[in-house]
């Protein structure tokens, strides 16, 4: 069976982590959170690793909450991502405190990564289709042809809106099957009839709920992160005084390697229903969510029986 991993972005945990964070509160009918259903999925997929991405500060409550119970199904890596791993010849910038974003975050798994392996935020639940698909395509042979061949799970907008506020969405703009761009769209609110976004002056503008929007769940092969390593160095870089906040990111990396045509990103459509916790008020709703699907037989009650 060809190797795959499942790696999960963690470190934005704060370090309360597990003792009341709102992204991480239990969710599942025995306490499970929202990341024991997706590694579920994804090991039920044909994933036989998992590589959480952390900050050291929490390494030992988080492998208490989750990690240990995870190391006893599956092969499990932990890697590290801080301010302060950079690249030879750059220093932290004294004042700055913000995390340098999901680029320098997959980074940081470089040395425990020589799979093919998908990505994920640790406080979404993504559904087990999208899994599915992902795996298929990274054991499958691509051509030869120059470009690096990945991919994305595509989820329908209507499938991701909250009913407690606005949401952005990446919605894809997609040509025979793969991703042309990623248009970042900000307020978009869910309506009786379905989607729309509101601009500062009040206009709404309704949207395609059928639309494909981005949740941050790419399909990559090892040689992107030799791509990532050398863009990193670049992105620091370029850095000026005033970029204290600016972000080293998954989409906009994969959007400039898409234009300079040295990557295919092919678009998996998921029909599945995505959850996440953007506003405190959804932890019922989506605790709502799991309980149904365990009443409809989709999990177990219990995840590690």
């Amino acid at each position: 069976m060809k190797k795959t991993a499942l790696v999960i972005m963690a470190a934005g945990i704060g370090s309360r982590f597990g003792k009341g964070i709102k992204q991480l509160a239990p969710v599942g009918p025995n306490g499970e959170i929202i990341m024991d259903y997706s590694i579920h999925d994804a090991l039920e997929a044909g994933f036989n690793k998992v590589v959480f991405i952390i900050r050291k500060d929490i390494e030992d409550e988080f492998r208490k909450v989750i990690g240990n119970r995870i190391e006893k199904i599956t092969e499990v890596e932990y890697a590290f991502q801080a301010l302060e791993d950079l690249p030879e010849g750059f220093e932290k910038p004294a004042d700055r405190t913000k995390p340098w974003g999901t680029g320098q975050a997959v980074l940081a798994a470089k040395k425990v990564l020589a799979e093919p392996f998908v990505v994920i935020n640790a406080d979404d639940y993504y559904g087990k289709e999208a899994y599915v698909k992902v795996h298929e395509y990274l054991v499958q042979d691509h051509p030869k042809d120059g470009q690096m061949h990945i991919c994305m799970a595509g989820f329908r907008l209507g499938n991701t809106l909250s009913d407690n506020g606005s949401v952005t969405r990446g919605i894809c703009d997609i040509d025979n099957g793969a991703l042309v761009g990623v248009n970042e769209t900000h307020n978009i609110y869910k309506t009786e009839n379905g989607a729309e976004e509101r601009s500062e002056d009040g206009k709404a503008a309704p949207l395609d709920v059928k639309s494909l929007v981005s949740m941050n769940m790419w399909g990559l092969t090892p040689e992107f992160l030799e791509i990532l390593e050398k863009g990193f160095a670049e992105f620091l870089g370029e850095l000026g005084p005033d970029d204290i906040k600016k972000e080293y990111l998954l989409p906009e990396i994969i959007d400039r390697m898409i234009k300079e045509e040295t990557a295919k990103v092919d678009v998996l459509e998921t029909k599945d229903t995505w959850f996440g916790v953007t506003y405190q008020e959804d932890k019922a709703s989506v605790a709502e969510a799991f309980a149904n699907l365990v009443k409809e037989g989709v999990y177990p009650e219990n995840l590690y029986k």
